[in-house]
């Protein structure tokens, strides 16, 4: 399809881009492991998603497509990443989210696989993740993962996709990254206690209402 992206597009998809490049570099996923979008600004019941098969590393601007919740690709590249049911399905219940992130970081994906849940142990973890929720395996593109990740949306922001990756979300695509961030230092940091025998180190639970105000 002709590329007739506008400017407020053309910027997240821009941003979207430097997003990309981060997550390789911090090894939050390889090559084409996960999938970014926006909600597009001018029509909140559309969004811009990296195409299928994109390497987060090298997108370009001809590596994105405008689509519908439905799935129909109204500007950009031909195919939309497999996954676009998770963005659209989140955006559909989450007005309130400009962004969803979907990357395999492999600390949140561990500490889940051995059946322990993501401690939250600093102030930042507590700030921006707030609260973590895990969904079951389910084949990735499909109805049910979907439906599952958008119904633990409306609990969270950061959900973590077991034996899978993360889906997180955000007023901005900023906030959503750095909800990432947090997310996955928090449960490397989870790992290293569990490494040394610890399995009560938290936050000091008569804080957190404070820091949430």
């Amino acid at each position: 399809m002709g590329m007739t992206w506008n400017i407020q597009q053309k910027a997240l998809i821009e941003e979207l881009i430097g997003i990309g490049r981060d997550v390789v570099s911090r090894k939050l996923t390889l090559a084409s492991g996960g999938n970014l979008s926006a909600r597009d600004p001018g029509n909140p019941e559309q969004f811009i998603v990296t195409a299928t098969e994109t390497w987060f590393d090298k997108l370009v601007l001809e590596d994105f497509s405008l689509i519908d919740f439905e799935g129909k690709v109204l500007e950009g590249a031909k195919y939309p990443s497999s996954e676009w049911r998770v963005h659209a399905r989140t955006y559909e219940a989450r007005p309130d989210v400009q962004s969803v992130q979907h990357v395999h970081p492999q600390y949140s994906v561990l500490v889940d696989a051995l059946r322990h849940k993501v401690r939250l142990l600093t102030l930042d973890h507590v700030s921006y993740v707030k609260n973590v929720e895990t969904v079951p395996f389910a084949p990735n593109g499909s109805e049910e993962l979907a439906e599952s990740v958008a119904i633990a949306m409306a609990k969270a922001n950061c959900v973590i996709m077991s034996h899978h990756g993360c889906a997180v979300s955000g007023e901005t695509i900023a906030s959503a990254y750095r909800r990432l961030l947090n997310l996955e230092e928090a449960a490397e940091n989870t790992f290293r206690c569990l490494l040394v025998g610890d399995t009560e180190a938290n936050f000091p639970i008569n804080h957190t209402l404070s820091v949430h105000k």
